[in-house]
């Protein structure tokens, strides 16, 4: 099976690290619970809820580049479904010296065929491009992600598609925990 994964919130579980960062930047009485709600749409629609100038924005950047790795965990049991995989490749919005350097601190960088980043050229999700190039290159069979916008695309090329921890209507398969995917996911691709 080929799996094209999204990055923060589907492998790595940086979202609370994000809302800390926020939550620290916006200095107000927003609670975190609803800076991590906003953020999971997407970080523009965060920045735009929560009015944030262009300087809060490259704080927010720079601040949550300096975080630690060990802040950037991987999701439980994501590792058993990366070496069950024939390929991987990740599409994600992160620069790649940032996803570099967590695949690095965790050892990771071995399961993943190809890395389309964010500085890389690409638009943004939903735009297919991306998983366009992805799926003529790696022949992809499913695409893993946390959010609407990391499924849209591959649901335009026909691609079957996994949200994980959200139950956005769309998806094919949706997971809460990776230790379902041999029972809820594989055995379609067999």
């Amino acid at each position: 099976m080929h799996i094209l994964w999204d990055f923060d919130g589907t492998l790595f579980n940086t979202y609370p690290a994000f809302t800390e960062t926020m939550y620290k930047l916006l200095k107000s009485e927003v609670k975190k619970e609803h800076i991590f709600e906003q953020l999971k749409v997407s970080f523009s629609h965060a920045a735009s809820t929560f009015g944030m100038t262009d300087e809060d924005i490259a704080d927010f950047k720079r601040n949550e580049k300096a975080l630690s790795p060990v802040l950037k965990p991987p999701f439980p049991y994501v590792e058993k479904v990366l070496k069950h995989a024939s390929k991987n490749v990740i599409m994600t919005h992160k620069t790649r010296s940032e996803v570099d350097a967590i695949l690095n601190y965790y050892g990771w960088e071995h399961y993943f065929d190809e890395i389309v980043a964010g500085d890389d050229g690409y638009p943004r999700k939903p735009d297919p491009a991306s998983y366009i190039y992805l799926h003529q290159k790696h022949h992809i069979d499913l695409a893993i992600g946390d959010r609407e916008l990391d499924i849209l695309p591959a649901k335009k090329l026909g691609i079957k598609t996994c949200l994980f921890q959200n139950d956005s209507e769309g998806a094919d398969f949706y997971l809460i925990d990776y230790r379902q995917f041999a029972y809820k996911v594989a055995p379609s691709f067999k």
